[in-house]
């Protein structure tokens, strides 16, 4: 075969597949600008107040179609994995501002704000603003103190706020016992003894519900128990400082003028100091077991 039909032959095979490989590489980047494009006409109008004056009677409508873009937003991010999520505050800040009355927006826009990366943006901060607004829009509606506790409670780690969250929701129309519930028991975690036990105390005092009194009961007699232990620890660190160990019984407190008598958790059973020296339950107190049962608990439901 002649060198010049080997060169057309071999034209024809590669000139194809080049322009193939071309073509595909084009389209890949004619896709990435549209991408880009279509994120830039998201927030074209950056203003909510002015995407809201321009919507007149159709802002409800409006925000609607804006919520579906925050919620194609997101879901493509999150399908390629992208943990750049900008545009989600500034979309759900015009939505809200459309239309202060929707619920949906506030809700699952603070989980998307809230949700560390890469699945949402790691913005508590921002979460806490939207569904701060919702609230001034929707007073009455209870869920929304409920999301705002949830994120002072798992992302910011804030236990007093998470509390505070629960506790003026639990005060609206129509909301469930157990946000009064979750009020006494975070307040517990975040070491307030006394907001705790009084929570605790007021919905024992207000439920008609026995199983529902039976576990405030409970955790009031836990809560006493931990109050108890806390200052017999102290006890046995003055102790430790004066005698150069930590004290073995209770007796040894008493014996020192650092106690009068011997005190006993709240269904009357000594308490003891443990191997490590620490105060802890009497080994026959049925108040072991719930308690037990209560740190189990803790340990699979953050």
């Amino acid at each position: 075969m002649k060198p010049g039909k080997n060169v057309a032959w071999l034209l024809l095979l590669v000139v194809p597949l080049g322009f193939a490989g071309i073509w595909r590489l084009q389209h890949r980047i004619d896709t990435e600008r549209a991408s880009l494009s279509e994120e830039r006409d998201e927030v074209l109008l950056r203003s909510p107040k002015l995407v809201k004056a321009m919507s007149l009677e159709y802002a409800p409508l409006l925000a609607d179609v804006y919520w579906t873009r925050v919620v194609q937003y997101y879901g493509n991010k999150h399908l390629k994995g992208q943990a750049n999520l900008e545009l989600l505050w500034p979309l759900l800040d015009i939505t809200t501002t459309l239309d202060p009355n929707l619920l949906i927006a506030y809700r699952f826009g603070a989980i998307f704000l809230s949700s560390p990366a890469p699945g949402g943006a790691g913005r508590p901060d921002l979460a806490v603003q939207l569904i701060e607004r919702g609230i001034q829009a929707n007073p009455e509606y209870w869920r929304l103190y409920e999301d705002l506790g949830f994120v002072y409670y798992f992302d910011m780690k804030d236990y007093q706020k998470a509390s505070a969250a629960f506790l003026e929701g639990s005060k609206k129309p129509h909301a469930l016992v157990w946000m009064k519930i979750m009020a006494a028991k975070v307040a517990a975690e975040g070491e307030s003894f006394e907001t705790s036990m009084f929570l605790w105390k007021d919905i024992y005092d207000s439920s008609a519900d026995p199983s529902v009194k039976k576990n405030a009961l409970m955790n009031m007699q836990l809560l006493r128990v931990k109050e108890d232990c806390r200052q017999l620890d102290a006890l046995g660190d003055e102790y430790a400082k004066k005698y150069g160990k930590r004290p073995a019984r209770m007796s040894d407190l008493a014996q020192a003028g650092l106690l009068r008598g011997i005190p006993r958790d709240p269904l009357g059973f000594a308490y003891v100091f443990g191997e490590g020296g620490k105060a802890e339950l009497n080994l026959d107190s049925p108040l072991l077991e719930k308690q037990l049962m209560l740190e189990r608990f803790k340990k699979y439901v953050p």
